[in-house]
């Protein structure tokens, strides 16, 4: 008799601690529930805190609680560290803290990643789910990139079981292998958000297999409908020079990729700052990104230090 794998979720939060409550409890309400959540506070001051010492859940949850907010880059980073080496996961299970997974979603993507393996003999790396607004439209922010240069065996293995062979995903409901992560490492910290999910899925599926179905499904609880182009303030900084680090420092796209995504990248910075009404906010972010671009990203035990003492994920498991 086969064991289950060890599923382990990951949360990164900071400041909404009602939303993160619902996070949780979609969690716990899931037709199959992960073995153990890690929770990654990072510094909220609303509450969340108090709230996590007290909490108990019907999952095994562990808190990290950082003295400084490093950002969904590097709360994720902390967390899959965590779920790899102290939890010893199969999978980890990593979304926002302003993600609901409905209730079949973890189970169907471990039921896809199970089927496309015996189907191929190929594990994908990841599964994304679909991801959906508060009314059930699809969430334009969290748009997967198909991949293009996709087979069209691979393409029809992945529509034989419902799937859609993909290029990235966003961490809103995304199942990875841990081995992808022993292997890849864990995000770059110092993308701090935005982007960060863009490269680290890019570069474990880059000569991998990931997957998208829409039988799991998680809603995404934002303020607004739109993607990061809905005039994002201050915020459009580190649109900028995170797309700037991707595309010149990270071996997660090809050249051709690279050529490609750029270009549309101008494009929708473009209509960005021409749509804006705070268009003098977006073009200094525009500058500031593109000059803090041409330095190479921290690295991650550098931009942690003091904050949590990150191990090497890459050593192999004793056992």
């Amino acid at each position: 008799m086969t064991s289950q794998p060890i599923v382990v979720a990951v949360v990164v939060t900071y400041n909404r601690r009602e939303l993160l409550q619902t996070t949780l409890a979609g969690i716990a309400s899931g037709t199959r529930v992960p073995d153990v959540v890690v929770v990654v506070d990072n510094a909220s001051t609303d509450g969340t805190a108090e709230f996590l010492r007290t909490y108990q859940g019907p999952v095994t949850t562990d808190v990290v609680t950082l003295n400084t907010n490093v950002g969904g880059a590097g709360g994720f980073a902390v967390g899959m560290e965590r779920a790899v080496l102290d939890h010893r996961a199969d999978h980890v299970w990593i979304m926002d803290d302003d993600t609901e997974p409905q209730r079949p979603a973890l189970q169907e993507a471990l039921d896809l990643a199970q089927a496309y393996g015996q189907d191929t003999g190929d594990v994908p790396g990841f599964i994304a789910s679909r991801v959906v607004w508060t009314d059930g439209r699809d969430h334009p922010m969290n748009r997967m990139r198909p991949r293009m240069a996709a087979s069209e065996e691979s393409r029809s293995a992945a529509a034989r079981l419902g799937a859609t062979q993909i290029r990235s995903a966003s961490f809103v409901s995304v199942l990875i292998q841990a081995a992808e992560i022993r292997r890849h490492g864990l995000p770059i910290a110092d993308y701090f958000i935005w982007n960060d999910d863009l490269e680290y899925t890019a570069r474990v599926s880059r000569k991998g297999i990931a997957l998208s179905t829409n039988a799991s499904v998680a809603n995404h609880h934002t303020k607004v409908f739109g993607d990061a182009g809905a005039d994002p303030g201050p915020r459009f900084y580190y649109e900028v020079r995170n797309k700037v680090w991707v595309y010149t420092r990270s071996n997660a796209l090809a050249p051709w990729e690279k050529v490609l995504f750029t270009g549309a990248s101008l494009r929708n910075w473009t209509r960005t700052i021409i749509a804006s009404k705070n268009r003098k906010v977006l073009l200094a972010g525009l500058f500031n990104g593109l000059r803090d671009g041409l330095k190479a990203p921290r690295p991650n035990a550098e931009v942690l230090a003091g904050i949590y003492a990150l191990r090497d994920v890459r050593q192999p498991v004793r056992q």
